[in-house]
């Protein structure tokens, strides 16, 4: 069975690969062929192409406030226009780590991660700058209680005349 994500379809083998490198980003190819049926040099070339087609990144995922960013807050967008361009446009500012275009009573939602609050109300200040935005609204993070990566991959019958299934 495959899996139609975006341009992309995903067989049964490449889902299992995500889901145990969800488990585990650094688990061995070796390990990962023995659960999945294939060979070590398979699975390894499944993963550059999931990897090449944007399907997955495999990345460290940190503690910011292990690493130096006490503040995290996540700012809320109103627009005029494109939210699309707005959300272009704050999407290169380093502080910010996650951007996505909305349906509600904001436009555009960004994750900031500073190191105080000094830093948050500069980026604040450089996002109300942003041509198209009206107005902003900043929750601040007071306490993180679950941030989850492995929610696996969506089984579903493969779309006729779509792209090979990787």
């Amino acid at each position: 069975m495959a899996v139609r994500t975006g341009h992309v379809l995903l067989d049964d083998v490449s889902r299992a690969i995500i889901e145990q490198l969800q488990e585990d980003g650094r688990r061995p190819y070796a390990r990962i062929a023995v659960a999945v049926g294939l060979s070590e040099a398979a699975v390894r070339q499944r993963v550059q192409r999931l990897l090449d087609a944007g399907v997955m990144q495999i990345v460290a995922v940190t503690d910011p406030l292990q690493v130096g960013f006490a503040r995290q807050a996540m700012v809320g967008i109103r627009t005029r226009g494109d939210a699309r361009a707005v959300a272009d446009v704050v999407a290169t500012f380093p502080e910010v780590d996650y951007v996505v275009i909305t349906a509600g009573s904001a436009d555009v939602l960004v994750e900031v991660v500073c190191e105080d609050d000094d830093q948050l109300l500069d980026v604040v200040g450089r996002i109300r700058a942003v041509d198209g935005v009206a107005s902003t609204e900043t929750h601040l993070y007071l306490g993180l209680r679950k941030q989850t990566y492995a929610w696996g991959t969506r089984r579903t019958d493969p779309m006729p005349g779509g792209p090979p299934a990787l």
